[in-house]
C-alpha cells in the first residue's frame, strides 16, 4: 500500500520557520516528481513546489519564491520544505504529492497519483 505521511507542522508566528516532511511507503519515489500543494479554508488547492526525479530542478509558485526550499533524500524516500519567514497568508493544510515514475515536473495537481493526509500550518501575526 503507497503512502505519504506528512508531519512537522504545527503553529508559529509571522517571521518564523517550519521544516515539512513527507514519507513514503510501499514503493519508491526516487523515480518521481515529489510536490507540495496547500488549501486554505475556502480557496482551491494550490501549487506551492515541486522537485523533479532526474536532476532535482526545483519549481516554485512565486508566493513563496525565496522564502521556501523543497529538498528529497531518496536514500530515505523523503521529501521535505523548508519555510522560512512565514506569513499569516501561508497558513493552510499542506498536502504532499508524488507522480509516477517517470513524470515531467508539473504545478497541475491533477498529474499527481498519491497524496498524503495533509498537515495543517497556522501563522499567527
Amino acid at each position: 500500500q503507497v503512502q505519504l505521511v506528512e508531519s512537522g507542522g504545527g503553529l508559529v508566528q509571522a517571521g518564523g520557520s517550519l521544516r515539512l516532511s513527507c514519507a513514503a511507503s510501499g514503493r519508491t519515489f526516487s523515480s518521481s516528481v515529489m510536490g507540495w500543494f496547500r488549501q486554505a479554508p475556502g480557496k482551491e488547492r494550490e501549487f506551492v513546489a515541486a522537485i523533479s526525479w532526474s536532476i532535482n530542478r526545483t519549481y516554485y509558485a512565486d508566493s513563496v519564491k525565496g522564502r521556501f526550499t523543497i529538498s528529497r533524500d531518496n536514500a530515505k524516500n523523503t521529501a521535505y520544505l523548508q519555510m522560512n519567514s512565514l506569513r499569516p497568508e501561508d497558513t493552510a493544510v499542506y498536502y504532499c504529492a508524488a507522480t509516477k515514475a517517470f513524470e515531467r515536473a508539473t504545478t497541475d495537481p491533477l498529474r499527481y497519483d498519491y497524496w498524503g493526509q495533509g498537515t495543517q500550518v497556522t501563522v499567527s501575526s
